[in-house]
């Protein structure tokens, strides 16, 4: 693209993305919102192919969905737990939500500039000389594709897991043995697992219309849920724990002789449900006013969940009782125990329901964020049979191919479940570095080369703060990749061993191998200047 048609778009972007907008009901204004996104879209080198039906609140509900903390904390709260004791879970919590505002922050300013379905991966092309941009953005293109892919795979066996610890609820604890009657095994976890994904393709194969009226009440259900949970909680449990210990009991639950870094081990679960950040950046090319909106609603979720996820874990951190027999719960997972010790099974099933359903509206989120980041992989010929994977139906203007290719790659990492759990685990465990290294990358690059390329401005801008936000979000990274590829326990054994640094080695060998062999030879980044529009 000539440096003047570039400054004609810049001239041409900075007048529709200031261009007014409501979903309030006048048809022409919301007409006039699409036309402006798609000119946007055209101007940025792609053809407007989805229909744009997700507005302010949809997209708002889809950011909160995202995180799911009603789904994602209680699934991850064993870990800080184990590590810390009561209150770790709490403060780093508290600490870690803090520091996740400055990547939403980081990441919202660059995708306002870019609004695509390929997220922080489109945005490579932007951050870096012209002749490192195919390599640069193979490589976070293929990180952040393993990112969303083991997240959904992950949240997928989350979801049969808690289903099997409803079934365990239900089946009655015998005193005697001090068991339950049903005690779920790897075959039945990965079957039920197999099962919700294909309902989560299923789901994300409707017209975004269709989406966009589901999704309009994954939030509102999120957060009154956990409101009504936290108060049941603390008025159903007999023998609350005293505050002192709520707050200021951090143990070295991790074996490794220094409570401060059982405390670093803690913020895992806050790592493993504040990530995503760019999802909404997803569906951008199916929301109306996508320049602004997406991100706003990338940081107005991390406020939002960060509140309801600090409720929840002072709640369960009150309710917890002995640490140690609610780990080694036979329901598979402390929280669960939590919720029947409150009042019995029917309160706790009442409950726990809805923590099962939240995590599977997490699910149908992330894998609606990984089929649109396929998508635009695809369009980009980044994949095998990219020209298939990237075809719109015609019936439902949605991506199909890449819908029920991440469908069928998540249920065959979950058969790995039947043989290893450790690896399987590992899988889950790279969801979080993954996402956070292709965004991080990203942030870096554009640091270093900023004297050298000026990025655009989208309508959400840092300022003057966008500097110091985006090295404290490098730092905070950092320190969170360490943790992440650290072993949770002492002494390190082959069941404990924390394999994620070895699966992230083992992808990254194989992408860059894959580059060499030939992807080199047709991949160019990502595909703009026109030439997609006016081949259409």
């Amino acid at each position: 693209m000539s440096d003047s048609s570039s400054a004609g778009n810049e001239k041409h972007f900075e007048h529709i993305a200031a261009a007014p907008v409501s979903d309030d009901g006048a048809l022409g204004s919301v007409k006039d919102s699409e036309a402006s996104d798609d000119e946007l879209l055209k101007s940025i080198g792609y053809k407007q192919e989805f229909r744009r039906e997700f507005t302010r609140w949809s997209t708002l509900s889809y950011a909160i969905s995202i995180m799911g903390v009603l789904g994602s904390v209680p699934a991850t709260y064993s870990t800080p737990l184990a590590a810390g004791g009561p209150a770790t879970p709490i403060w780093t919590w508290f600490t870690g939500s803090f520091f996740s505002m400055t990547i939403a922050l980081s990441i919202a300013e660059l995708v306002s500039a870019y609004p695509t379905a390929g997220g922080m991966y489109f945005v490579t092309k932007y951050v870096v000389p012209e002749e490192h941009v195919p390599i640069a953005s193979w490589i976070v293109g293929w990180s952040n594709f393993l990112g969303q892919t083991a997240g959904v795979t992950s949240v997928g066996y989350s979801v049969g897991q808690m289903l099997l610890a409803a079934c365990a609820m239900g089946s009655g604890f015998d005193e005697k043995t001090g068991t339950f009657g049903y005690t779920p095994t790897a075959e039945h976890t990965v079957g039920v697992a197999v099962a919700t994904l294909i309902l989560m393709g299923i789901i994300c194969s409707f017209p975004t219309k269709w989406l966009h009226n589901c999704i309009m009440w994954f939030a509102p259900i999120n957060v009154v849920a956990s409101i009504a949970i936290s108060i049941a909680l603390l008025t159903l449990t007999p023998n609350l724990l005293p505050a002192s210990q709520v707050f200021g009991n951090v143990t070295d639950g991790s074996g490794w002789g220094s409570r401060g870094f059982s405390f670093l081990i803690g913020f895992l679960s806050v790592a493993w449900t504040m990530t995503d950040y760019d999802a909404t950046t997803h569906i951008s090319e199916e929301t109306r006013k996508a320049a602004i909106r997406g991100p706003v609603a990338i940081t107005q979720a991390v406020i939002i969940s960060g509140l309801v996820g600090l409720l929840l874990n002072i709640s369960f951190g009150f309710c917890v009782g002995d640490g140690t027999t609610i780990l080694s719960s036979g329901l598979g997972n402390p929280v669960a125990q939590i919720f029947y010790n409150a009042h019995g099974a029917k309160s706790g099933l009442a409950m726990w329901f809805w923590a099962i359903l939240i995590q599977f509206f997490t699910g149908c989120a992330a894998m609606l964020a990984d089929t649109r980041m396929a998508y635009a992989f695809a369009r980009d010929h980044a994949f095998p049979f990219s020209g298939t994977l990237k075809k719109m139906s015609p019936s439902t203007k949605t991506p199909l191919y890449s819908v029920w290719m991440v469908v069928i790659i998540c249920c065959l990492l979950n058969l790995i479940g039947l043989g290893s759990v450790e690896t399987i685990n590992s899988i889950f465990g790279i969801t979080a570095p993954a996402l956070d290294c292709s965004y991080m990358a990203v942030i870096a690059l554009r640091l270093w080369y900023s004297d050298r390329l000026t990025l655009r401005k989208g309508p959400f801008s840092l300022g003057k703060w966008g500097r110091p936000i985006n090295f404290i979000a490098l730092g905070w990274t950092s320190l969170l990749a360490v943790i992440l590829m650290f072993p949770t326990s002492r002494p390190v054994t082959a069941v404990n061993m924390n394999y994620a640094v070895v699966v992230a080695a083992g992808v990254l060998v194989f992408a860059l191998i894959w580059w060499f062999a030939g992807a080199r030879k047709v991949y160019v980044g990502p595909r703009t200047g026109g030439d997609e529009v006016q081949k259409s």
